[in-house]
């Protein structure tokens, strides 16, 4: 199994799995000529894709999704709470299927474990990939853990993590206050610290590959999440990777 982004951040995200035949894409936030432009940068093609799962309805992860599983004719995965946000333009889908009570599912040689997560959306999820052998949890928008959210990573081979800001640059950051008590707050985005606390909550005995994602590019630097995380880990700075905004990251695979 293997794993690579096409982007991270506010601007628009989409992250592509893949196992033998099986290729996953979770989200697509991300215009249409600039999805297929990036999945050719993985040496991809939009064909190749089995499906893609979206984790909710805000735009950075969503604005993408009816235009580009249309024009390719490509199945979507999503919660009740994320097709009532948008029903009008979801119902338009012919390959579209509500996830059920969170339980497991498989798509080709990739099976998918959903789980909610505290985030300021409708019903949003973030996901767990496996293959049989090895595991991937993603997590790129939840404002606070829980301990269902880690039982569920706990003992992954990779982990993509969101470290969205740091706390101290967000707090003397321009935002208006409401925005910075939203990003903050409970149902916000997880700062690095709080990631780092999260991480070091988890079984990381069969961790291969930590990835930072969804960074700030206005309250954040990859050298602070980079920081954090390895202090949760014990590991030098660059064993961590760095999921961006412009460039995601290239294929890690999982051995």
């Amino acid at each position: 199994m293997r794993f690579a982004s096409l982007a991270s951040g506010s601007e628009g995200n989409a992250l592509v799995v893949e196992s033998g035949s099986t290729r996953i894409m979770l989200d697509c936030g991300l215009g249409l000529k600039e999805t297929v432009s990036r999945l050719n940068r993985l040496s991809l093609a939009p064909d190749d894709l089995s499906g893609i799962l979206v984790t909710h309805e805000h735009e950075d992860h969503a604005s993408g999704v009816v235009r580009f599983a249309k024009k390719y004719d490509i199945p979507v995965w999503l919660t009740y709470g994320t097709y009532k946000s948008d029903e009008k333009a979801y119902s338009t889908l012919s390959r579209l299927s509500v996830l059920e009570g969170y339980r497991r599912f498989g798509i080709g040689e990739i099976e998918m474990e959903p789980f909610p997560v505290p985030h300021d959306a409708r019903e949003p999820v973030q996901f767990v990939f496996g293959d049989g052998a090895k595991r991937l949890g993603v997590i790129t928008d939840l404002g606070s853990s829980t301990p269902h959210v880690e039982s569920l990573l706990s003992g992954c081979d990779a982990l993509v993590i969101e470290c969205n800001h740091d706390s101290g640059m967000l707090a003397r950051s321009a935002y208006p206050p409401s925005l910075i008590r939203r990003i903050s707050g409970r149902l916000g985005h997880l700062d690095n610290e709080s990631a780092s606390r999260l991480l070091e909550r988890l079984d990381q005995s069969r961790l291969q590959h930590v990835i930072a994602a969804h960074l700030s590019q206005k309250n954040n630097t990859p050298g602070l999440a980079k920081s954090a995380l390895c202090r949760a880990m014990g590991c030098d700075e660059e064993w961590i990777g760095i999921a961006c905004q412009h460039q995601g990251f290239g294929w890690r695979q999982i051995l």
